[in-house]
């Protein structure tokens, strides 16, 4: 316990070196944006590389995927029937479905699997999953709903897999079913890369919370407020009920299960929302909730469990 506070505080300690930075305007008005593309296009790639690379894959492909996937159906499954009954529009549902189920595995989920349960591969699974499997359905639904994205369908389905995290943590899944060793004077340069990732996304995460507005107002308030609920409470309160009920998980295996669960909505999911014009102001005031949240959160989910 007194470790996973220990993380908790580490993080916490880097994020308000970040809002200190923001406030001053030491990095200037682009600060956040090169910090956080430092550690999308290239950081935090060569951390997951590095650390797949060299991880048993069954950490990887364990219950515990399937405990994450099962979560996400059932936490993005309310919201969706809850849309369906309130008319919410087939686009708005989807989108307010991603904010109550897609966690901040990158820029968030790193750091925390780092500093509170010791290992970043134990977010690949995650990651990977969300990537390759809940996007490409998302972009799916939202073509078809008429959102109107831009480029042909195919390549708009395509584009998890040009995303250079998960790029990265295929290609050390890849090298670790191989059985090959990657050399030193190769892993050790990445390795150096790879350990940026997490003060950066912390310093930038810091950075981002300058300025920032009251969220929850106005027509979506109730959209957001039960996206909120679920990707806060419902989610990792599944996944709890599914890893200790159904798959037997004890002790670490079950905090790493509801800790990545916890984890609040993910940045990108703004992206999305503003790609296809939908439920934009739904996915930005979620996600900054979502975040807030999940600190308190995650902290009781470590005294509880861990």
């Amino acid at each position: 316990m007194q470790g996973v506070l220990t993380g908790f505080a580490v993080i916490a300690v880097v994020i308000g070196v970040g809002y200190a930075i923001g406030r001053r305007g030491y990095l200037g008005d682009h600060g956040r944006e090169v910090l956080t593309k430092l550690a999308f296009h290239v950081a935090s790639p060569a951390l997951l590389f590095t650390t797949l690379a060299q991880t048993d894959l069954s950490v990887i492909f364990s219950s515990r995927l399937l405990v994450t996937a099962l979560s996400t159906a059932a936490a993005a499954g309310v919201f969706v029937a809850v849309g369906v009954v309130r008319c919410w529009g087939v686009g708005r549902t989807t989108i307010g479905a991603l904010c109550s189920s897609y966690v901040n595995s990158g820029n968030l989920g790193i750091p925390i699997a780092v500093y509170v349960l010791g290992d970043a591969s134990l977010v690949a699974p995650v990651l990977l999953f969300q990537l390759v499997g809940v996007t490409p359905i998302a972009l799916t639904i939202l073509d078809l709903s008429g959102g109107g994205g831009k480029g042909p369908l195919w390549r708009r389905l395509l584009t998890p897999l040009r995303n250079p995290i998960a790029v990265g943590s295929l290609a050390g899944v890849a090298v670790s079913a191989s059985g090959l060793r990657i050399p030193a004077p190769v892993l050790d340069p990445l390795t150096l890369i790879g350990g940026m990732s997490v003060p950066a996304v912390l310093l930038a995460f810091g950075i981002s919370l300058c300025g920032s507005t009251m969220p929850g107002r106005g027509p979506d308030r109730h959209p957001v407020f039960l996206s909120v609920a679920l990707k806060s409470v419902g989610q990792p309160a599944a996944a709890w009920a599914l890893a200790a009920g159904v798959f037997g998980l004890r002790g670490a295996p079950l905090l790493d299960v509801v800790v990545t669960s916890a984890l609040p909505a993910a940045q990108n999911l703004y992206t999305y929302a503003s790609s296809y014009g939908v439920g934009e102001r739904l996915a930005r005031d979620s996600i900054l909730l979502s975040t807030v949240i999940s600190v308190p959160v995650l902290v009781v989910v470590a005294a509880l469990l861990g």
